[in-house]
């Protein structure tokens, strides 16, 4: 499991126009960037980054998020997944919790829970 200060650290550093930019080709539009959406098709660009806010948003399809959702959607990983992706993309080390058999145990009972129901 991935310590949330480490978490912290890689929301902090994941610039949404950085992450973003390696996938849209997007351009300038005041203070905000504009490009085709990636998650449907499009003549005009309706999909907006916002550097300040550090979010995206289209206004075509809704898809909207911070750079974790952005990976986790146009990539199909799991956030784990697009954690260890963006740590990677900026060189931050991942510290990781282990699991103890509570825990293990605990996650069982409650997927066991989800499924029953």
């Amino acid at each position: 499991m991935i310590k949330k200060e480490t978490i912290d650290v890689i929301m902090d550093t994941a610039r949404i126009e950085e992450v973003v930019g390696d996938f849209v080709n997007l351009k300038r539009r005041g203070t905000n960037l504009l490009g085709l959406c990636p998650f449907h098709n499009e003549k005009t660009p309706s999909f907006n980054v916002s550097p300040i806010r550090g979010i995206y948003k289209c206004f075509g399809c809704g898809k909207a998020g911070n750079s974790v959702n952005f990976i986790m959607d146009h990539e199909h990983y799991s956030y784990p997944e697009a954690l260890r992706y963006l740590a990677e993309k900026y060189n931050i080390a991942i510290e990781e919790d282990e699991k103890t058999p509570e825990f293990n145990q605990e996650q069982l009972q409650l997927e066991s829970l989800l499924i029953t129901t």
